[in-house]
């Protein structure tokens, strides 16, 4: 047996559930540190920061599920609705830390996104997202049918947004953020069917 053989056999072990409840304990967690004072001077932009990046972390986690599963054989597909849905969450909660807590007041939300175009780019990811959280069950994938597949499909630009608001929105020159994107473009491109690829290559 392969070390993949095993991967595969321990993962299939793992209850869904256990993934929801450690993928999720990242927000009380940072709350918790917040509060303690622990995020440094500023711990609503820190929190809010944070938030954020364990967002992006999650989707491209989801991303990677299924380039994971055609190269080196690990199966994660049964994780993958999970770490949609933690990734959801957690950018709800990125957003909610930036609205109630930094910005206050709806009002400014529209003048905030006019303004500011890391946080336009931010929010047409979080829109993207929206549809794909409330069809990630099992009856909206009977009802749907092949065009579920189609509308899921809206993850791969979502998760691009994702990356870009990343760097937008960091001042000076950051690295991490150019990281995050330069994987994202991997996995977008390990997507590609590989027919596809031989006839780009011919």
């Amino acid at each position: 047996m392969t070390l993949i053989d095993r991967a595969n056999t321990l993962l299939r072990r793992v209850p869904v559930w256990l993934v929801y409840v450690v993928g999720m304990a990242g927000a009380p967690w940072l709350l918790w540190l917040g509060i303690n004072g622990e995020l440094g001077p500023e711990p609503v932009r820190a929190l809010e920061r944070e938030l954020g990046e364990l967002a992006l972390k999650f989707l491209v986690g989801g991303l990677a599920i299924t380039p994971l599963r055609r190269f080196p054989g690990l199966n994660l597909m049964k994780f993958r609705r999970a770490i949609g849905l933690i990734a959801f969450y957690y950018v709800t909660c990125h957003l909610l830390v930036w609205w109630v807590l930094d910005l206050q007041i709806l009002s400014q939300i529209g003048a905030e996104i006019v303004k500011r175009p890391y946080i336009a780019v931010g929010m047409a990811a979080f829109v993207l997202l929206v549809p794909l959280a409330l069809t990630s069950n099992n009856g909206s994938v009977r009802r749907l049918g092949p065009r579920w597949r189609s509308l899921h499909k809206l993850v791969y630009a979502a998760v691009l947004l994702g990356g870009i608001h990343f760097q937008l929105q960091a001042k000076g020159f950051r690295i991490e953020p150019l990281v995050y994107l330069a994987i994202i473009a991997i996995l977008l491109v390990a997507r590609l069917p590989l027919r596809r690829w031989l006839r780009v290559g011919a």
